[in-house]
């Protein structure tokens, strides 16, 4: 099992569009994808609250690439993202990590 941490740095005054692009729109396209949503966040507390994080789970990497590839691809999400971002981009940079969990000794 695999887990992919992605943070989204919202362009000011504009997590929450974020957020709601990502519950109304991403997570549809994510289920009809087979794309498993482990959880999403937002900052409360802390030093960046421009933050939109979300983590994804994977069987591999070969199934991220696969699917990741036809999400980029899916013609419904082109039209959203063209549409929710004609006054301006929502996500000003965005980052990713594949993560490794930590065997006990």
């Amino acid at each position: 099992m695999i887990h992919e941490l992605r943070v989204y740095h919202a362009a000011p005054k504009k997590v929450g569009l974020v957020a709601q692009r990502f519950i109304k729109h991403n997570t549809p396209i994510y289920q009809r994808l087979g794309i498993k949503v482990v959880g999403s966040w937002t900052v409360a507390i802390g030093e960046a609250n421009d933050q939109f994080i979300y983590m994804l789970e994977w069987e591999s990497l070969a199934e991220r690439e696969q699917k990741w590839t036809a999400f980029l691809k899916d013609e419904e999400w082109q039209k959203i993202w063209a549409e929710t971002d004609k006054d301006g981009a929502l996500v000003r940079f965005a980052s990713n990590q594949i993560l490794q969990p930590v065997q006990a000794a």
